[in-house]
């Protein structure tokens, strides 16, 4: 026998050690290996992690085959690879049912197994009795099982098992929004089994998605029946929540060394080098030792405090595992190969030495290693004084199997034996690399010839869907039924993709069945069943999103390719809209937001594009692969002929024309009007006392106080005439002369103003018919239903056909027979509204549109989506107006509990529900497309968001807040959604009229209101008249801190920085809500339930404004911990109490210099100033008894707030001293 190499006794050696360590635990009928030699369990995730090392080793071997016993060898450890992951599909494939059930019901009691017997692949433990639901473990299977095909291993035999791996695709793929137990099986790190939504989970399932992606699990030998399917978007959803999670674990734990193998190897799921950078240093600064990493911030597992006869821990005791968790040295093996893959010689070097420090030499002289070092039980006092200055001892188990392999891996690319590269066959450690710039295709196709001739006269060429042919244009939904054939299999009882979404990602290719080619149009063009989508300019403006998306998300082969269809519907009276033909050309000069895009035609784009093949629609388990399935043939068959065919549209009598005068006897104008609940004066807002709804009765039966003075000019405001002429606008000004039962009075109305606006009424001549609630009860009492029916058809105003309906939907419900017959149908209240609805997204009168929306009860298409999106990236949604009706969302909910939920927080209010669902979908639109805008939020309070747009909009506007909320809901879709742009990002705005009453919203760039963004309302000829421009100096802070906190807004940092303040002071007190200090024992200062908490306790005030300067007072608070100027806080402190102190110290100062605040509250008091002041309200206006011109006040300067607060703390406070020389450090 001729001599070995160098290389070859080398391997020989390693060969033994494997064999001796790892492959001689192997069982021989599973192939499964157990924990150790007393538990016969084996875990899924240990298990792919221990035959790493058998991996690598036969790759090894393979490059050196010079001799027959070599490649005997190879073969050898190659099959102990295949028999191992055989053996795990096997004790999968035994649990298929509940792949089958947790599709739909994602419920951890319906997981597969995290382990099985290693005897015989059997379940151990109840679906109860372990926190089974660790979706990284088989994402991990899923990433292995590819890279190994890859590398040229058979591992799947038969497409019935490439039909159960194609659903355990399915069983990952929505990882982003499930929380798990994670890779440590303990959920929240209190172990009380709730599981919660982690990076590491999240991370390996979006790796395991793009491995598998296209992959011929048969490998060069199969064809297409055995490739996988995913779709694009799912994998780039778990990106994008992970991206927004990271170097966050999850809830409760702020750090995890286990997303080191996110980051590196054998994941790679990060593509961002800047984010991967921040994760590791966080993990190396936070929880890097001598013996290893520790797993999380105070970890219990195996400290010599955690108490063994229980599984959970007492919230109080997690404090005291601070410092003494266990340090495990299984990190520095995953260091080890990070650095090897950034081929980082000196790190790897380095790591490599500190590891072999602290590895244990078995007998035979073997490097060994262990599960985890502790502190030993005497030294813990010690080890608490000094952390990291104690000698630990070795617990669990020795070797570690998971790390031994992972050492010998590490060994391996050290000394040469393997490359990189043959450990990432598939080229994912190539990820973070900068990729080059996308370029969007797009291609704008007509429905029919009379479109495609009106876009000439543009000279924008198209053609229609006729002349595209053979390619077949389909709408999106036609794409997601396909989809619901991959993986379906009849033997093994498994039913095939359950999700109906398809995004842009997945719309964005081409797709080939048998010779036919297929385009499909994205999926916020199939939009027909909702109103947003009847609003031609936020179509565009989603477009421009979506182009911008595939710009940063598209990582495919080929360039995306977006295929849109212009319609009948959406045509404006019958010309094509501007804002669709600007959008066009600026498509076709190439550029759009910063974007390269082409314009051109279907064929042009069939070399460039993406193509999938849809071969797993054959019918292969009757034998037939090459025959379309008989049910997608028949689906298809049908749709072709329907998708496009043209939908006839209701007739319309006369719907531009209105009739000038009608006449009439009795009107009901105003009932939707009574339902609207949005309260803008909140001047006096959560300070209504116990019950605010019978003050607020009260305020629309007696007039308000400064209306009687000049009662004689109102007369005619209250009489009920026959006659009306037609409205200038469905927002006439007359509506805001008497104030419904829905708003508060408020006192400080200038009067000036109202006799202007009498005055101006009286001039337009429009006598408004006004009937208050309690006058219109005793009118509809005696009039009968036929009567109400009889004015339905007469008139032709929508808005007083709203008003009747509404009448009649509150007194007779909504299934009530009006008498009417159409073809012979009985024809009820609800088909009324429903061509009421119809006909108002027609006209786009938008507030009739959301009004009859919510009282069909129609839900936002994507509403769940919208909220999970919100959701998994940690923004909780709260619903409903502050501070008595908000709902927390804090866990993904079903479509119909969602708008139950919704519909309930806001009573009657149907306006503001349908407002809510529509604000939840922009927000998401955001959350994707600009996650900085939300930096520091942690809850989105939707209720009090509408409440300061309809403040803004009366700010801007000028008018009171009845008419604001009326302009609010009469906002199109585009321009709401603008308007949450502007105040979500804080930018000065200005509102421009349009025709027809409908506002538009425009950005300030300069101080001054530049010409084009005039505030004015369209008077009947549409001309721009100036009313008021704004001081931008005065009240810029105030709405600067009404803004912050209505979107809960905070500093950076703040809520650690609360944390240290709240471990030297017994609790702090906020609006009635104590945080004690026990807290500080359970949660570390960066952890999200920390900042929740703390939330928690701020959401009790109502005012916004209030809020931010209870904010700043704890501020300064963390000031005074962080300079140390005081050893510890004392007792509770009283928050408010402090931003009170500084509103007296403020209004002193103002008496001594004669600020603006003697006007109001500096004045000196006189008896009626004093019983004005008693009964709640400020001169000024301020909130919460805080003067308006403290809110409006910069933080900084002499006379600002953070001075104020600063002697606030300083006064209050009993542990500052009072007298001698201090140091000031917040200067």
């Amino acid at each position: 026998m001729r001599s070995r190499s160098n290389s070859g006794v080398r391997l020989d050696y390693y060969q033994r050690i494997v064999h001796r360590l790892i492959l001689a635990h192997q069982e021989p009928v599973t192939g499964l290996f157990p924990a150790s030699n007393v538990n016969s369990h084996a875990w899924i995730r240990d298990n792919v992690y221990c035959i790493l090392a058998v991996w690598g080793l036969s790759m090894a071997y393979k490059k050196i085959a010079d001799q027959d016993e070599d490649r005997a060898k190879c073969y050898e450890l190659e099959q102990s690879c295949v028999k191992l992951m055989r053996g795990l599909l096997m004790a999968m494939m035994n649990q298929k049912d509940k792949v089958e059930k947790f599709k739909m019901t994602q419920s951890p009691y319906d997981s597969l197994h995290a382990k099985y017997s290693s005897k015989n692949g059997l379940p151990v433990v109840d679906d109860n009795e372990w926190g089974h639901l660790q979706i990284d473990a088989v994402s991990l299977y899923l990433l292995i099982l590819a890279q190994m095909t890859a590398s040229g291993l058979q591992i799947v035999f038969s497409l019935d098992e490439v039909s159960f791996i194609q659903n355990l695709v399915f069983y990952i793929e929505s990882a982003y929004s499930i929380p798990d137990y994670g890779i440590w099986e303990r959920g929240d790190k209190t172990n009380h089994g709730e599981p919660e939504l982690n990076a590491s989970s999240i991370g390996m399932a979006k790796a395991a998605l793009e491995a598998m992606n296209e992959l011929d699990l048969f490998g060069a030998r199969g064809g297409p029946a055995s490739v996988i399917h995913v779709l694009a978007d799912e994998a780039h959803k778990c990106q994008a929540v992970l991206q927004s999670m990271l170097p966050r674990e999850s809830n409760s734990k702020e750090l995890d060394s286990g997303l080191l193998c996110v980051i590196g190897f054998p994941a790679f799921a990060v593509d961002d080098a800047q984010l991967i950078h921040n994760t590791k240093d966080a993990i190396l600064s936070r929880l890097q030792g001598k013996y290893g990493c520790k797993r999380f911030l105070r970890d219990g597992y195996r400290t010599p405090k955690e108490d063994p006869s229980r599984l959970y821990y007492e919230r109080w005791e997690l404090r005291m595992f601070e410092n003494i968790e266990c340090e495990w040295p299984l990190f520095y093996c995953y260091l080890i190969l990070f650095h090897a893959f950034q081929s980082d010689k000196r790190a790897v070097e380095e790591y490599a030495s500190r590891l072999e420090k602290i590895m244990v030499r078995s007998e035979d002289g073997i490097l060994l290693v262990p599960e985890s070092y502790a502190v030993p039980q005497d030294l813990v006092g010690f080890e608490y004084q000094k952390p990291g200055s104690q000698v630990r001892e070795v617990v669990g188990r020795c070797p570690f199997l998971w790390g031994q392999s992972l050492f010998i891996l590490g060994r391996l690319l050290q000394e040469g034996f393997l490359a990189v590269g043959e450990l990432d066959p598939l080229n994912r450690r190539l990820g973070a690399q900068k990729k080059p710039d996308v370029v969007v295709q797009v291609v704008i196709i007509a429905e029919d010839n009379e479109i495609r001739d009106k876009l000439a006269e543009h000279d924008l060429h198209v053609q229609t869907i006729a002349e595209v042919a053979p390619i077949e244009v389909q709408p999106a939904r036609v794409l997601s039924h396909l989809y619901t054939y991959l993986g379906r299999n009849r033997k093994l009882g498994l039913s095939g993709r359950k999700s109906r979404d398809v995004g842009i990602l997945s719309t964005s290719k081409l797709y080939s069945l048998k010779d036919r080619i297929f385009a499909f149009t994205p999926q916020f063009a199939d939009l027909s069943r909702f109103y947003i989508a009847s609003d031609n300019e936020l179509m565009i403006d989603i477009l421009k999103g979506e182009i911008n998306f595939l710009k940063s998300a598209w990582d495919l082969l080929g360039r995306p390719l977006v295929t849109l269809v212009l319609k009948r519907i959406h045509l404006d009276q019958d010309k094509i809209p501007l804002a669709m033909i600007q959008t066009m050309r600026k498509l076709k000069s190439g550029y759009i937001n910063g974007t390269r895009v082409m314009l051109g035609s279907l064929k042009d784009f069939l070399n460039t594009s993406a193509i999938t093949d849809l071969s797993f629609l054959g019918s292969t388990e009757d034998g037939y692969p090459d025959r379309l399935h008989p049910d997608v043939q028949t689906y298809l068959d049908e749709h072709l002929l329907r998708s496009f065919s043209n939908r006839s549209t209701m007739n319309l009598r006369g719907g531009q024309l209105r009739p000038r005068t009608l006449r009439r006897r009795m009107s009901c104008k105003g009932a939707i009007k009574k339902t609207r609940s949005i309260n803008v004066d909140s001047d006096n807002l959560g300070m209504e006392g116990p019950s605010p709804l019978t003050e607020r009765r009260l305020s629309s039966i007696v007039p308000p106080p400064w209306l009687q003075a000049n009662k004689q000019s109102h007369v005619s405001v209250f009489a009920t005439t026959p006659e009306e002429g037609p409205t200038s606008s469905p927002l006439s000004l007359g509506n805001d002369l008497i104030r419904e039962n829905i708003y508060p009075v408020d006192p400080h109305h200038s009067r000036s103003a109202i006799d202007r606006r009498s005055e101006f009424v009286r001039q337009q001549e429009m006598p408004k018919i006004l009937i208050q609630r309690h006058r219109a009860e005793t009118n509809f009492a005696d009039t009968e239903v036929e009567e109400l029916i009889a004015m339905l058809r007469e008139t032709e105003n929508l808005e007083e056909q709203g008003d009747i309906l509404q009448y009649l939907v509150d007194t007779q419900g909504l299934d009530f027979n009006t008498g009417m017959l159409e073809e012979g149908r009985v024809v009820t209240v609800r088909d009324l509204l429903k061509g009421l609805y119809e006909k108002a997204c027609q006209q786009k009168l938008w507030g009739l549109v959301r009004h009859t929306a919510g009282m069909l009860g129609k839900r936002v298409e994507d509403l769940a989506k919208a909220v999970t999106d919100l959701l998994v990236r940690q923004k909780q949604v709260t619903v409903g107006m502050p501070p008595n009706n908000e709902h927390t969302i804090t866990a993904p909910l079903p479509e119909v509990e969602l708008r139950q939920l919704i519909h309930d927080a806001y009573g009657d209010d149907e306006s503001t529900a349908m407002l809510t669902q529509e604000l939840m979908v922009y927000l998401a639109m955001f959350i994707r497309t600009e996650p900085q805008l939300f930096h520091e939020m942690l809850r989105l309070r939707v209720g009090l968001i509408i409440q300061v747009m309809a403040k803004e909009l009366s700010r801007t506007l000028n008018c009171d807040g009845e008419a604001a909320s009326e302009h609010l809901l009469n906002l199109s879709p585009f321009e709401m959604k603008n308007l949450l742009y502007h105040i979500l990002s804080g930018k000065e705005f200005a509102v421009s009229s349009v025709a027809r009453g409908n506002l538009s919203i425009v950005s300030c760039k300069s101080s001054r209101v530049s010409k084009k963004s005039q505030i004015g309302l369209g008077d009947p000829e549409g001309e721009d008249a100036l009313i008021a421009t704004i001081d931008d100096r005065q009240g810029q802070w105030l709405r600067r801190r009404r803004l912050d906190g209505a979107l809960n807004r905070v500093p950076r940092d703040f809520y650690s920085r609360v944390w240290t303040v709240l471990e030297k002071c017994q609790g702090l007190a906020i609006e009635g809500r104590v945080l004690q200090q026990s807290l500080t024992q359970e949660m570390t200062p960066g952890e999200l339930k920390f900042a929740l908490e703390v939330e928690t306790a701020l959401n009790q005030i109502p005012q916004p404004e209030y809020r931010q300067l209870v904010v700043e007072a704890l501020m300064v608070l963390t000031l005074v911990t962080e300079h140390n100027m005081v050893p510890s806080l004392g007792g509770v402190i009283y928050v408010e109490h402090l931003v009170h102190k500084a509103n007296q110290l403020f209004l002193e100062d103002q008496r001594k210099v004669q600020g603006d605040a003697t006007l109001c509250c500096a004045k000196i008091k006189d008896g009626k100033e004093q019983q004005q002041a008693a009964s709640g309200m400020l001169l000024c206006g301020g909130a919460a008894y805080i003067c308006q011109h403290l809110y409006d006040s910069a933080p900084s300067g002499s006379y600002g707030t953070m001075t104020y607060m600063s002697r606030a703390v300083a006064l209050v406070l009993d542990c500052v001293p009072k007298h001698g020389e201090m140091e000031c450090a917040i200067s």
